[in-house]
């Protein structure tokens, strides 16, 4: 039995077997930076094992408190909808399992640091900022608060410098990332990058990728990269210390 709250990453899920290897990597460095912290990963689709899976085993081993954490970078649909669910039926199951739901990882300056990093790694030196047109290109989604903090971060990373930072969105939203590459040429931008604001590659990830064929420079996706990690650890310490369990929330 753990004394500390096991740390269960709820990520989505692809067919796309470098989903999951991301995720893994990325789970692989919060273990590094917290050693003593037990963190476990579970899918909502496609990949094995289920969250729901994850949490009968820690249920059978005695695990009597976990902090679930969405990977996910906007509050939409499946931080909103999906995984509430998943985690009200799994606690129905185990009522001696007290299940807390961390924030999902945006927005927040960490994400910037990851997004600044994967651009100097793509060849985009801090030098350029003046001249450098950025597409913050991410997934999509038809929930307007998933949309209206897109548009916010690229108004924050605008004021570190670059002389334009304009949202994108591999579906369900407008522009597509190959319409943002266009515009800031057209507005006489010297240098465009594409960074995509993903976490693993897969199906809509390879839409910006494509996307960004007439771009200057992609940058790879968030994946492992240390900020992100940092931020997986934040999210989870902040759960812990609200104390606020999913079904508390449930009928506030």
């Amino acid at each position: 039995m753990t004394t500390k709250p096991v740390l269960l990453v709820a990520a989505h899920g692809s067919r796309d077997p470098r989903h999951a290897a991301t995720v893994h990597a990325l789970c692989e460095r919060v273990r590094s930076l917290r050693p003593r912290l037990r963190v476990e990963t579970g899918f909502l689709d496609h990949c094995a094992p289920g969250v729901p899976q994850v949490v009968d085993r820690l249920a059978a081993e005695g695990v009597r408190e976990v902090i679930a954490l969405p990977l996910l970078l906007t509050r939409a649909f499946h931080a909103k909808s999906d995984i509430p669910a998943v985690l009200r039926e799994a606690e129905g199951r185990h009522p001696r399992l007290t299940i807390h739901q961390a924030d999902v990882l945006g927005p927040s300056p960490l994400l910037i640091s990851a997004l600044e990093r994967r651009l100097r790694e793509a060849g985009m030196p801090d030098g350029d900022r003046g001249s450098t047109g950025i597409v913050l290109a991410s997934a999509g989604s038809t929930d307007p608060e998933a949309i209206a903090v897109i548009a916010e971060i690229a108004r924050e990373w605008r004021r570190t410098g670059w002389c334009a930072v304009r949202p994108a969105f591999a579906s369900a939203s407008l522009p597509r990332t190959e319409d943002a590459v266009r515009e800031l040429r057209a507005e006489g931008v010297q240098r465009v990058a594409v960074s995509p604001y993903v976490i693993a590659p897969g199906f809509l990830p390879d839409r910006i990728v494509a996307g960004a064929a007439h771009a200057d420079a992609l940058a790879p996706v968030l994946g492992a990269a240390p900020e992100l990690a940092r931020l997986l650890l934040h999210r989870y310490d902040e759960a812990r210390a609200s104390g606020a369990s999913y079904r508390v929330a449930l009928s506030a």
